[in-house]
């Protein structure tokens, strides 16, 4: 199921919710599943899931079992419309990724500038195993399928600091400069 999600969205409950959860934390966290978002979602008012991030502070981040930009990896909220924003704005210039050999490809919906790949090596130069972040198009090991026109970032990503790569993912969606028709269906990948 995960393999085919786009996001995934966990509301509260009892051990399979918990259960559930981390699994997806931790196939997040590994690099087994995803980048997608991954959205804890409590009803209106609820401390379910800031109570659950209260014990993982606690007890995994100040101990540090858990690296401190691995909540990085998903969105706690009680509001549907921040859940909903969370999934979309995820999606705004990423499209999505894939190894090619050992170098990390990273498909967007729109071009970034070199300054804006720049920053992006300056900002997050602690993610690379070597070299640097390089704008390209599809390489020939990725073949012909839907995504072959779409513009690519490279990396030699390290594999270990998930955490950062979503971090790095926030910011180049905040890059991106997007068509009209991207903007009036943000509901698309």
């Amino acid at each position: 199921m995960l393999k085919e999600s786009d996001a995934v969205a966990v509301f509260a409950g009892g051990f399979g919710t918990q259960d559930e959860a981390f699994e997806c934390m931790t196939l997040s966290q590994t690099g087994k599943f995803g980048p997608v978002p991954l959205v804890l979602i409590d009803h209106p008012g609820g401390d379910y899931w800031l109570s659950w991030s209260k014990y993982v502070d606690e007890h995994l981040l100040k101990t540090g079992l858990v690296s401190p930009e691995d909540p990085n990896l998903y969105t706690i909220t009680d509001n549907l419309e921040v859940a909903c924003n969370a999934i979309t704005s995820f999606y705004q210039v990423y499209h999505s990724s894939r190894y090619v050999s050992n170098q990390l490809v990273i498909r967007l919906k729109s071009n970034l500038s070199d300054a804006e790949v720049d920053q992006l090596n300056t900002e997050f130069s602690d993610i690379l195993v070597k070299g640097k972040i390089q704008k390209s198009q599809a390489l020939p090991q990725e073949g012909q399928d839907e995504t072959i026109d779409l513009p690519r970032l490279i990396l030699n990503f390290n594999q270990r600091d998930l955490g950062r790569l979503y971090q790095m993912i926030a910011t180049i969606n905040n890059m991106g400069r997007l068509s009209a028709e991207d903007k009036a269906h943000p509901e698309l990948k």
